[in-house]
């Protein structure tokens, strides 16, 4: 059998930064465009700030912000937007409301016009409310059966305790109870543009877009409200908390673990370490649960970040039986980085892994838009990406490890498991100490602690 070598990698090359423009116009919208010569296309992002806003209100919003204003029908927003080969769509989380959209760059004016026309007179008709709340509590309903849903909801709950954050699905009841009017009031109170950025990437004139955002965004109402999330609570471990699910053919593990923000002088190494451990395909973990065992056929780690803080979460959903092996496998690969000194060729290899998709992420204008849209709402900019690239490539294998018995030991993890209490309980206890809870219900969004 012949053996074959695979060639060695090329050198990263330096990270490349587009011209960039920035203007904060007097109303608060700050714009950010960028140049991006590829296709003859413009990307637009809206972040607003929307933390603290009622996730029922908020998530309705979300789906009918395009359904009308007091000029336009929902199918004629549509239909002018069609007609620059565009489109805008809404989507909400616990810390923004974002709009996302593109057209030809030669239409890029009249999107922005139909933008603001939306957000100074969005009118929420009843008809379009209602179809809409239905059609979201119809995909809540579908949500609550699934185990990774119940699962999240259950790791939320555990790692955010009277927090904003604990909560993030509104239930059945109250996405149906929303009104037009609770819609109107909130966008009046909500949607403005004070500490909002507008993002535009495409192959443009960055200076000529910013003053086409400034001409049709300009007069956006500066009037509303505001809120500051509290910073996440310090995450405590202990003991392994069991949801049960009775009758489930799957368990799903969750490991919540302390993390850093990106600006935060251990984020470089701690994203290498994570990625050794399980946060790609050639990790340890994956190769241990998944290739090696096939107790699972997608696990994954990651760090999330969120305005009011990071955490490192760790999820798999694994075969009844098996439950209890996963768990010493994933225990094991954690102890495992957190005490011995990664390989070199292991932090080579993660390392040309997060320059080269930190390139690639970059490399189309979506991707480029919402890599700003994304820093820009932790008031970073793209120079920050130059920043990090270094970071990444000056990290050694000391900082590794410093990192990894710091933030991926065992002992500082919260683990969550949602399976059948009847027939894991036992093995799982022999493990590790172990609380059980029943399997969780939809917690209403007026309960969560703000």
């Amino acid at each position: 059998m012949t053996t074959i070598s695979l060639p060695e990698l090329d050198e990263n090359r330096p990270l490349s930064l587009p011209t960039e423009v920035e203007q904060t116009l007097p109303n608060g919208l700050t714009v950010l465009a960028i140049r991006r010569p590829s296709v003859p296309l413009a990307e637009v992002r809206l972040r607003v700030p929307f933390a603290k806003a009622a996730l029922a209100e908020a998530a309705v919003l979300a789906q009918t912000l395009f359904s009308g204003t007091s000029k336009r029908s929902t199918v004629q927003i549509a239909a002018e937007l069609q007609t620059v080969g565009g489109g805008l769509g809404a989507g909400i989380d616990p810390d923004r409301l974002q709009i996302s959209g593109n057209s030809l760059v030669s239409g890029l004016d009249r999107l922005l016009e139909l933008l603001a026309e939306v957000l100074d007179d969005a009118v929420y008709p009843e008809g379009e409310v209602t179809t809409e709340s239905e059609r979201l509590a119809d995909r809540i309903q579908v949500a609550q059966s699934q185990p990774a849903h119940l699962a999240r909801v259950a790791l939320l709950k555990r790692i955010y305790p009277g927090h904003p954050y604990a909560v993030q699905t509104p239930s059945v009841e109250e996405v149906r109870a929303v009104t037009p009017q609770a819609l109107r009031a909130l966008h009046a109170r909500r949607l403005h543009p004070a500490g909002a950025t507008l993002v535009i990437v495409g192959d443009l004139d960055p200076e000529q877009a910013v003053q086409t955002a400034a001409k049709r965004l300009g007069g956006w109402n500066g009037s509303g409200e505001s809120a500051d999330l509290p910073p996440i609570p310090l995450l405590v471990p202990g003991p392994l908390l069991l949801v049960d699910r009775p009758g489930a053919v799957q368990s799903s593990l969750r490991f919540a673990l302390p993390a850093v923000g990106r600006t935060h002088p251990d984020h470089a190494a701690l994203q290498l370490a994570n990625m050794i451990f399980g946060g790609y395909f050639s990790s340890r973990w994956v190769e241990n649960i998944r290739e090696d065992k096939g107790y699972t056929y997608g696990p994954h780690s990651v760090i999330e970040h969120s305005v009011a803080g990071s955490t490192l979460t760790v999820s798999a959903e694994v075969a009844t039986e098996v439950t209890a092996p996963a768990l010493v496998e994933t225990l094991y690969e954690l102890g495992r980085i957190a005490a011995l000194p990664v390989r070199e060729d292991e932090l080579e290899q993660a390392r040309q892994y997060a320059l080269g998709t930190l390139q690639l992420g970059m490399s189309t204008q979506s991707g480029l838009a919402g890599l700003a849209s994304t820093y820009a709402g932790f008031g970073l900019r793209l120079g920050f990406l130059a920043e990090h690239s270094a970071r990444l490539a000056a990290a050694t294998l000391e900082d590794v490890h410093r990192v990894a018995a710091t933030y991926l030991a065992p002992a500082v993890a919260a683990p969550v498991i949602l399976g059948d209490a009847e027939k894991i309980q036992a093995a799982v206890s022999a493990i590790v100490p172990v609380t059980v809870a029943s399997k969780p219900e939809p917690v209403k969004a007026s309960e969560q602690s703000v």
